[in-house]
């Protein structure tokens, strides 16, 4: 758990420092037009994560359901990297949703929100 946690931190550290560089080199209308144009993509891959996430999480609960027994060992090996992805993808697919409302496109400094 102790990696897993330090790589989240390593991505979260690299992602603030490569925002501002980004955000320099790249017209904010660019940004506000590529969000535009993409978002069917971002549509579809949100609910593809939505989705990953649910069947993630049955088929784990199906997994202890039909066998019958569940064991604390059981729960420690699979129960925590199930976990871990579940978490990944849902946030993944509010991150998605988020980018194309209005309030992810007033944060990406979108003078037309409305996406």
């Amino acid at each position: 758990m102790k990696k897993i946690m330090n790589k989240i931190s390593f991505a979260i550290v690299a992602a603030a420092v490569a925002n501002p560089a980004f955000a320099a080199v790249v017209n904010e209308s660019a940004i506000c037009q590529l969000v535009s144009d993409l978002k069917g993509v971002f549509t579809m891959l949100q609910t593809f994560a939505f989705i990953g996430a649910a069947f993630m999480i049955a088929g784990w609960a199906w997994g202890y359901i039909s066998s019958g027994k569940a064991e604390i060992k059981d729960l420690k090996d699979k129960g925590t990297g199930l976990l871990v992805g579940f978490i990944l993808l849902f946030g993944v697919g509010l991150l998605l949703r988020f980018i194309t409302s209005a309030s992810g496109g007033a944060v990406l400094g979108c003078v037309s929100a409305a996406f």
